[in-house]
């Protein structure tokens, strides 16, 4: 896929932000508290947390059509996902969990945004399910930024693609390959039109992966990509849907910064 052809996506807060400050999205709820019962989610923008610790979102930014997730104590599960997008375009949303600050909503108690070179260890782990009705990517997404920034666009992503099935690809070409905590990558590196991209794409699809997030990250500073000095803000793991999608589900995340 060209660089332009996913330009929309890291915006897609951002422009929420903006229809909220002008308040046309009165509609659009944030669920507050910790699940601990089933909690089901359809607002386009709409959030809870889990654990005490991870925030849970839709995240539909890319599509008007319904998207629903069904959050549980350790995860979530799409239960609807209606319509579709360009396979050659952006995808339809980023339902996804994470630890850190994503637009101002920071999940509770997290150390994030935290300097690089502060950053002795930062473990991860996801569980996946997956469904073959459905084109899509399963892929975690981690912010750096120049800045300790909780709001707004980061200067740099890493995106992880731990499975993708159909004709999706990455932002930018592939321009190399690495052996990155534990397990070879195809390296692909573009820009979207508002940050720097870097994606490491599995040569098979991986249901589950427990790895440290600062490998990835000093992988991203040998390619000139990011800094020591700069702040890691967010790691996310979830799935870009372009097609279809219910039954799509994290099972379990985790993820601490050392």
């Amino acid at each position: 896929m060209n660089p332009l052809a996913r330009a929309t996506r890291p915006t897609r807060a951002a422009l929420a932000s903006l229809v909220l400050a002008v308040g046309s999205l009165t509609a659009v709820a944030t669920t507050t508290g910790s699940a601990h019962a089933d909690t089901q989610i359809c607002e386009a923008y709409g959030t809870t947390t889990i654990q005490g610790k991870y925030v849970v979102q839709n995240n539909r930014w890319g599509t008007s059509q319904a998207q629903c997730i069904n959050v549980t104590g350790s995860g979530f599960q799409v239960t609807q996902a209606d319509g579709s997008t360009s396979t050659s375009g952006a995808p339809k949303s980023y339902p996804s969990v994470y630890n850190g600050c994503h637009y101002t909503n920071c999940s509770p108690g997290t150390n994030l945004p935290k300097q690089i070179s502060q950053i002795g260890s930062a473990p991860s782990s996801v569980s996946y399910t997956y469904v073959s009705n459905a084109v899509f990517d399963a892929a975690y997404d981690i912010w750096l930024d120049p800045q300790p920034k909780k709001d707004g666009v980061n200067q740099t992503e890493i995106m992880i693609w731990l499975n993708h099935v159909g004709p999706v690809q990455p932002v930018g070409s592939q321009t190399g390959s690495a052996s990155v905590g534990g397990q070879n990558w195809a390296v692909w590196t573009g820009n979207n039109g508002g940050n720097d991209v870097v994606s490491y794409v599995a040569s098979s699809p991986m249901s589950s992966y427990s790895f440290d997030v600062k490998e990835f990250i000093r992988n991203v500073i040998s390619l000139g990509k990011a800094q020591d000095s700069w702040y890691l803000t967010s790691v996310q793991a979830g799935f870009e849907p372009w097609e279809n999608g219910a039954g799509l589900a994290v099972n379990s995340f985790s993820s601490s910064v050392n």
